[in-house]
């Protein structure tokens, strides 16, 4: 058995430039995975610049797995087109999780991850701590793909430890 050490909550806020697909534009999914959990957002009909708005909870186990995002095109009679992919790394919002946050003052800017080669982020993305609650907002330029974003906000949630 894995060592679950929290839940994460994937706000999919929205996408942004994504591909046209077909005629109408594109109907874009989201599919999130990390290791063998796979979660899906709602199709949005002909949008390429889709407002999601939802929330994806994945379980985190360590080793930590890198989160990889595919955005598809929902197609009716033909296999989904693919729209773009990308990856990242949640290590540096854990290694946040593992220091001692109740004594820091509320909206403290903890930690921010640069983008490099080794991950698809746009532009910095800070890891803040409001309200009691660990958020990192991040923006992924898509790979393989002509064009595209992707914004998301991720909220860490402990899980109550029990006797």
């Amino acid at each position: 058995m894995e060592n679950v050490v929290g839940l994460l909550k994937v706000r999919v806020l929205r996408g942004v430039n994504l591909v046209s697909r077909d005629s109408s534009g594109s109907d874009p999914y989201l599919m999130v995975t990390m290791g063998d959990q796979k979660l899906k957002t709602s199709v949005k009909k002909s949008n390429v610049n889709p407002e999601w708005n939802e929330d994806l909870t994945l379980s985190v186990a360590e080793p930590v797995d890198p989160i990889k995002l595919e955005v598809f095109d929902k197609d009716t009679f033909t296999r989904d087109d693919k729209m773009g992919e990308a990856e990242f790394s949640i290590q540096p919002l854990l290694d946040v999780v593992k220091m001692n946050l109740e004594d820091m003052p509320d909206g403290c800017l903890m930690s921010s991850v640069l983008p490099s080669t080794q991950n698809c982020l746009a532009v910095e993305s800070p890891i803040i701590w409001k309200n009691g609650i660990l958020t990192q907002d991040v923006i992924l330029r898509l790979r393989n793909v002509e064009s595209g974003e992707i914004e998301l906000q991720l909220q860490w949630v402990n899980i109550p430890k029990f006797p």
